[in-house]
């Protein structure tokens, strides 16, 4: 009898055992087989979860078992950082409490705000759509004073860390704090000594971002704008008359000289810099950091016109005097010429 009870008690305690064992290998042994990312929609179900989270783990069951038991049903949206051999415990309590990932996002030369937003779009959860609707919103604009065409001056090319769910709006947000941060009282005093806005700063810093991509010519560039606009000169700038040809013409043109005839098509352009003695309404391009910055630390010196180097490629030969300049001109466009570029 006293055999009979001992191996029953065994048997107890085996059955014990092996559930125990059962119930701490759903919940801590390693059930993540890859590294990875997983992506949680806003609203997203747990099935939407499971899905998502299915290709990253040996044993789903297990994973349901136990979230059933941690009552946990509704994941919050982010981006979330799998590594292998995670449990389903760990799984879990990173998912309930949020615990995800930040997106490290990046823009740099977007030249308008449909590009601009589909750039965004691939690296957070709002889509080009939503984004290009909070860019434009009129409350917004009005109220922080920019005009739809000025509004790409906000956004300052950089990296920034931000949540992947970040919303449309939200995003916005963030980047017109981090606008204002960028225009700090060093920066507004140069702008003041100009006698220039932030946005006029950014609308020219646009045109020596596209006249050259050397860094070191840049200030002499912004200096050569600077003295033409001091003395009411027009800028005579190329990239503003592809600029208004684009607009015009709703498009990108595949321009690589422009001729007269360009300049007489878009005369009535407020884009077009041979025409207007002034300022264009609002940006031509994003210009990056460095563009800006060439314009409010802009080198001084007597030069007024600009013509691309034969010799020096991606480098310009500067004149003060008009005939220099002609000199200068007749050389590029006589290269082009024996290059067959035509237009």
């Amino acid at each position: 009898m006293i055999k009979k009870i001992g191996i029953l008690l065994l048997i107890v305690i085996g059955i014990g055992a092996y559930l125990g064992y059962s119930f701490y290998a759903k919940i801590k042994k390693p059930n993540t087989i890859k590294k990875g990312f997983i992506y949680i929609k806003t609203n997203a179900t747990f099935n939407d979860l499971i899905n998502e989270i299915t290709p990253f783990i040996k044993d789903n069951k297990s994973f349901k078992w136990v979230a059933n038991k941690k009552k946990f049903t509704t994941p919050k949206p982010g981006k979330y950082q799998i590594k292998k051999g995670m449990s389903n415990n760990s799984l879990i309590n990173m998912l309930r409490i949020g615990k995800q990932t930040p997106v490290k996002l990046a823009f740099n030369n977007q030249h308008s705000l449909e590009k601009l937003a589909g750039r965004i779009a691939t690296q957070i959860e709002a889509d080009s759509i939503q984004l290009l609707q909070s860019f434009t919103n009129k409350e917004f604009l009005n109220k922080n004073k920019f005009t739809q065409d000025q509004v790409l001056g906000m956004f300052i090319p950089n990296s920034y860390q931000i949540k992947w769910n970040t919303s449309a709006d939200q995003f916005r947000d963030k980047m017109l704090n981090e606008y204002h941060k960028f225009w700090n009282k060093s920066r507004l005093k140069k702008a003041k000594k100009l006698n220039l806005t932030p946005i006029q700063i950014t609308t020219l810093a646009s045109i020596v971002h596209k006249e050259t991509a050397k860094t070191s010519e840049r200030p002499i560039v912004a200096g050569l704008y600077l003295n033409r606009l001091q003395d009411k000169w027009p800028l005579e700038s190329d990239p503003t008359i592809i600029y208004a040809m684009n607009k015009k013409y709703g498009k990108d043109l595949k321009i690589r000289r422009v001729l007269f005839k360009y300049i007489e098509e878009t005369k009535n352009s407020p884009y077009n810099t041979y025409k207007q003695p002034k300022l264009p309404p609002s940006l031509i391009a994003m210009p990056d950091i460095s563009a800006i910055d060439a314009v409010l630390n802009f080198k001084k010196h007597d030069y007024y016109f600009m013509c691309a180097s034969i010799t020096k490629i991606g480098y310009h030969e500067f004149a003060k005097t008009l005939a220099q300049h002609n000199r200068n001109r007749t050389k590029y466009i006589n290269k082009k010429n024996k290059q067959g570029i035509k237009k």
